[in-house]
């Protein structure tokens, strides 16, 4: 295995560990918020949205420093020793401002783990094959979205006459972190990037800081497909609502996932060959298709298919949208393209599920998914826009540089 594709798999394997901690805490979170200290839907959207949007803030902080020093290793361990301790904490207390805290607390720790670890896997990988790389970072750290829930199911069926189950489910979400930090430590890499060309060092040269026109339109793009896309604590209270058990949600989990983790490879390489554009505009076709039907979902049935489904917008967005930035930024640049991608990714989720939690309380349980469908929909048909006006870009410079020859 090369080197490069040895990070890869152990940064990978960082990502396996944390899901596993990740996804026993997500399903559980909102039940624990909601049927044991009470909170309405309202203050569940809020909290969450608050929290990844002020969290938000130290991604770009992150993604800055990674770019001005070059190290990405310390953020990221930093991130993870947050959260270790942030999830167990909130099995002890029941005051909502406690929460919003640690919740706040276990946001930092993402914000300042993700802009590290996505330039290290870009850094870690050619262009030709950055679809396929972010698609085994992706993978991994699905299987062990894939095990969280499973364990989450063991451990609620173990703990089913525990008065304190909740409690003792958030405090074993600290367990895979260990084993997080203890391979960061011992397995991965640092990784550098290349110098400025000279002609980029002044300090005062512009071109030295500024960022690609099309990564803030893309940006722009995601921003408006991001309103819509409120927080998946709303798809677990939907199950809920629709009929399915506590026992099954984890297992609902754990399909969704599995179909994340087996399809993220192929696509991340159909990307590559194809062109990101294309497999983001099926995901995003697949989100409005799932999010419709949780909208209209009936049964407890149909809310096991569409999970399985909506596995299919996850493969198909994250890891590329990902690589696709790392299209169009140089890796000198990288840390600061991605802190303001997962900034902006993350402040919009504040408005995303405070608009969610508004249209469940005060319309019904459906339009927050309605709502979603249609703005993905919309998003979707500017994002096919700017790849038509890039594509025709690409095929009118060789012309025109051409005619400049030609004049000469």
């Amino acid at each position: 295995m090369k080197k490069t594709n040895r990070n890869i798999f152990y940064i990978g394997l960082l990502s396996f560990f944390g899901g596993i901690s990740q996804d026993i805490f997500v399903p559980i979170l909102p039940l624990y918020l909601a049927n044991v200290l009470g909170l309405d839907k309202v203050f569940i959207g809020i909290s969450e949205g608050l929290v990844t949007s002020g969290a938000s803030l130290f991604k770009i902080i992150s993604g800055f420093w990674v770019d001005k020093f070059g190290s990405k290793k310390p953020f990221i361990f930093l991130g993870y020793f947050l959260s270790m301790i942030a999830r167990p904490l909130l099995a002890f207390t029941s005051a909502a401002s406690a929460v919003l805290f640690l919740r706040f607390v276990d946001g930092v720790g993402k914000g300042l783990k993700d802009s590290p670890k996505d330039a290290l896997i870009a850094d870690s990988s050619d262009a030709a094959t950055r679809g396929k790389s972010f698609g085994i970072a992706r993978t991994l750290d699905t299987f062990g979205s894939v095990a969280g829930p499973l364990i989450l199911f063991g451990l609620l069926y173990l703990l089913k006459d525990h008065p304190l189950q909740y409690q003792l489910i958030l405090v074993a979400t600290a367990f895979p972190l260990l084993v997080t930090l203890t391979l960061l430590q011992t397995k991965v890499k640092e990784t550098g990037f290349p110098s400025l060309d000279p002609r980029l060092r002044g300090d005062d040269n512009k071109a030295k800081r500024a960022l690609p026109k099309k990564f803030y339109i893309f940006l722009a793009i995601m921003l408006l497909f991001g309103l819509g896309n409120s927080s998946d604590a709303f798809l677990i209270l939907r199950a809920q609502d629709v009929g399915l058990t506590i026992l099954a949600i984890p297992l609902v989990f754990a399909l969704f996932n599995a179909v994340y983790a087996s399809v993220s490879i192929p696509l991340g390489s159909l990307s590559d060959r194809i062109g990101r554009e294309k497999v983001m505009l099926l995901g995003w076709f697949a989100y409005a298709v799932a999010y419709l039907g949780f909208g209209f979902a009936k049964e407890s049935y149909q809310i096991w298919l569409l999970f399985a489904f909506y596995g299919l917008y996850y493969a198909t967005t994250y890891g590329v949208a990902k690589a696709f930035v790392a299209d169009m930024v140089p890796s000198s640049h990288r840390g600061r393209a991605y802190g303001i991608y997962n900034t902006a990714i993350g402040l919009v989720s504040l408005p995303a599920s405070v608009i969610a939690g508004l249209l469940w309380d005060r319309v019904n349980p459906s339009a927050p998914f309605f709502f979603g469908s249609g703005v993905a929909l919309v998003a979707a048909c500017f994002f096919l826009i700017f790849w038509l006006h890039q594509s025709r870009q690409k095929i009118t410079l060789p012309f025109s540089e051409k005619q400049s020859d030609q004049r000469r």
